[in-house]
């Protein structure tokens, strides 16, 4: 008799990239509301990623996008997203599966998720027109705005997975 288990790991990641999918799908239809706006960190050589070769050599490994100030043609499915970003006035669409995604993380609200440990110390960044270059460790951790400390919400899966 084989052992079965329920994989938890896989179920959490599925229902993560789901919230991701629910959250962008907001956007496409109503905008970004209020202060949100989202760095997307993801791995340039997934095989279904499509991005500019230029980007992909500048970007071997993963790539942080951000999407605030200037964004278009955002298609959301349900397997990824495509999304039109600018850089340096030069307009480029991106295909991101959402099982490429690494990190996505609301710095407004202090929000984040994490799909794996950041090994090399995640400080390959794109940037869309009028954002702030930073590591991901500022990235999740904002000043907050108020006078009440906030902690960030980041969610780690590392400890679920078999070794």
């Amino acid at each position: 008799m084989t052992e079965s288990t329920i994989d938890y790991g896989n179920l959490m990641h599925s229902a993560m990239r789901g919230l991701i999918q629910r959250v962008l799908l907001g956007v496409q239809k109503d905008g970004l509301p209020g202060n949100h706006h989202f760095f997307v960190t993801f791995d340039t050589m997934h095989p279904d990623v499509e991005i500019a070769d230029w980007l992909s050599d500048r970007y071997p490994g993963e790539m942080t996008i951000v999407i605030q100030h200037w964004f278009a043609d955002l298609d959301v499915t349900d397997d990824g997203f495509t999304i039109t970003l600018n850089f340096g006035d030069n307009p480029e669409t991106l295909y991101v599966p959402y099982d490429a995604i690494k990190t996505f993380v609301d710095p407004s609200v202090e929000f984040g998720l994490r799909f794996e440990t950041q090994d090399d110390g995640g400080d390959n960044v794109a940037l869309g027109e009028d954002a702030v270059e930073a590591p991901m460790d500022e990235m999740v951790e904002p000043e907050p705005e108020d006078d009440a400390p906030k902690e960030a919400e980041v969610v780690s899966l590392d400890q679920f997975r078999k070794t």
